[in-house]
Protein backbone atom coordinates (compact mmCIF):
# COMPACT_ATOMS: atom_id res chain seq x y z
CA UNK A 1 0.00 0.00 0.00
CA UNK A 2 1.62 3.26 -0.97
CA UNK A 3 1.96 5.90 2.04
CA UNK A 4 -0.11 8.68 1.90
CA UNK A 5 -0.89 12.33 3.38
CA UNK A 6 -3.40 14.25 4.55
CA UNK A 7 -4.18 18.28 4.73
CA UNK A 8 -6.28 19.39 7.27
CA UNK A 9 -7.85 22.69 7.76
CA UNK A 10 -9.24 23.01 11.49
CA UNK A 11 -11.10 26.06 11.91
CA UNK A 12 -11.39 26.96 16.11
CA UNK A 13 -12.68 29.42 17.80
CA UNK A 14 -9.45 31.32 18.11
CA UNK A 15 -8.52 31.05 14.28
CA UNK A 16 -7.60 28.92 11.58
CA UNK A 17 -4.51 26.67 10.75
CA UNK A 18 -3.48 23.60 8.53
CA UNK A 19 -1.77 20.23 9.52
CA UNK A 20 0.49 18.08 7.44
CA UNK A 21 0.24 14.85 8.12
CA UNK A 22 2.83 12.19 6.25
CA UNK A 23 2.31 8.67 6.84
CA UNK A 24 5.88 7.38 8.35
CA UNK A 25 5.65 3.87 9.76
CA UNK A 26 2.43 3.43 12.07
CA UNK A 27 2.05 7.16 12.56
CA UNK A 28 1.26 10.33 11.09
CA UNK A 29 3.82 12.87 11.42
CA UNK A 30 2.64 16.21 11.37
CA UNK A 31 2.89 20.07 11.35
CA UNK A 32 0.91 22.92 12.21
CA UNK A 33 0.95 25.49 9.43
CA UNK A 34 -0.04 28.84 9.30
CA UNK A 35 -1.05 29.31 6.01
CA UNK A 36 -2.54 26.56 3.61
CA UNK A 37 0.17 24.71 1.65
CA UNK A 38 -2.46 24.20 -1.48
CA UNK A 39 -1.42 26.82 -4.42
CA UNK A 40 0.85 28.47 -1.51
CA UNK A 41 3.48 29.52 -4.59
CA UNK A 42 7.18 29.53 -3.38
CA UNK A 43 6.59 31.39 -0.31
CA UNK A 44 7.59 29.95 2.68
CA UNK A 45 5.13 29.43 5.13
CA UNK A 46 5.91 29.15 9.09
CA UNK A 47 5.41 25.51 10.36
CA UNK A 48 5.61 23.71 13.87
CA UNK A 49 6.06 20.20 14.42
CA UNK A 50 3.32 18.57 17.02
CA UNK A 51 2.39 15.48 18.10
CA UNK A 52 2.36 12.42 15.76
CA UNK A 53 -1.56 11.42 15.08
CA UNK A 54 -3.01 8.04 14.84
CA UNK A 55 -3.91 7.13 11.54
CA UNK A 56 -7.18 7.53 11.51
CA UNK A 57 -7.06 10.90 10.77
CA UNK A 58 -6.38 10.19 6.62
CA UNK A 59 -10.17 9.57 7.16
CA UNK A 60 -11.88 11.80 9.84
CA UNK A 61 -13.33 15.06 8.48
CA UNK A 62 -16.00 16.42 11.42
CA UNK A 63 -16.16 17.93 14.99
CA UNK A 64 -13.54 18.52 17.31
CA UNK A 65 -13.73 16.85 20.68
CA UNK A 66 -14.73 19.51 23.54
CA UNK A 67 -16.67 21.82 21.35
CA UNK A 68 -13.20 22.94 19.96
CA UNK A 69 -14.53 23.26 15.82
CA UNK A 70 -14.17 21.69 13.18
CA UNK A 71 -11.99 20.14 10.88
CA UNK A 72 -12.11 19.47 6.86
CA UNK A 73 -9.85 17.76 4.33
CA UNK A 74 -8.08 19.61 2.02
CA UNK A 75 -5.65 17.26 0.09
CA UNK A 76 -5.09 13.48 0.02
CA UNK A 77 -2.85 11.19 -1.31
CA UNK A 78 0.77 9.58 -1.47
CA UNK A 79 3.89 10.86 0.04
CA UNK A 80 7.33 9.86 -0.78
CA UNK A 81 9.68 10.65 2.07
CA UNK A 82 13.16 11.19 0.55
CA UNK A 83 15.12 12.11 3.81
CA UNK A 84 14.28 12.73 7.09
CA UNK A 85 16.37 13.82 9.57
CA UNK A 86 15.69 16.19 13.30
CA UNK A 87 15.72 19.50 11.61
CA UNK A 88 14.72 18.35 7.88
CA UNK A 89 12.06 16.29 6.12
CA UNK A 90 11.97 16.41 1.83
CA UNK A 91 9.09 14.60 0.41
CA UNK A 92 7.18 14.19 -2.84
CA UNK A 93 2.94 14.59 -2.54
CA UNK A 94 0.45 13.54 -4.97
CA UNK A 95 -2.24 14.49 -5.58
CA UNK A 96 -5.65 16.26 -7.09
CA UNK A 97 -4.78 19.40 -5.07
CA UNK A 98 -1.32 20.01 -4.40
CA UNK A 99 1.73 18.20 -6.49
CA UNK A 100 5.42 18.41 -6.05
CA UNK A 101 8.70 18.24 -4.13
CA UNK A 102 8.67 20.16 -0.76
CA UNK A 103 11.05 20.27 2.68
CA UNK A 104 9.98 21.19 6.19
CA UNK A 105 12.88 22.14 7.50
CA UNK A 106 14.40 23.91 10.72
CA UNK A 107 15.22 27.87 9.74
CA UNK A 108 18.10 29.36 11.39
CA UNK A 109 16.06 31.31 14.52
CA UNK A 110 14.86 27.63 15.60
CA UNK A 111 11.75 28.16 13.62
CA UNK A 112 10.25 25.53 11.09
CA UNK A 113 8.92 26.28 7.53
CA UNK A 114 7.38 24.64 4.62
CA UNK A 115 7.91 25.39 1.33
CA UNK A 116 8.45 23.87 -2.16
CA UNK A 117 11.98 22.33 -3.36
CA UNK A 118 13.14 24.88 -5.78
CA UNK A 119 14.20 22.59 -8.95
CA UNK A 120 17.17 24.06 -11.33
Amino acid sequence: MPTRFVILHHKVKDGEHWDLMLEHGEVLLTWQLLANPVGAGTLPIPATPIADHRKAYLEYEGPLSGDRGEVQRVAVGAVEITDLCASRCEFRLTSARIEGEFVLARGGEGGWRFQPIQTL
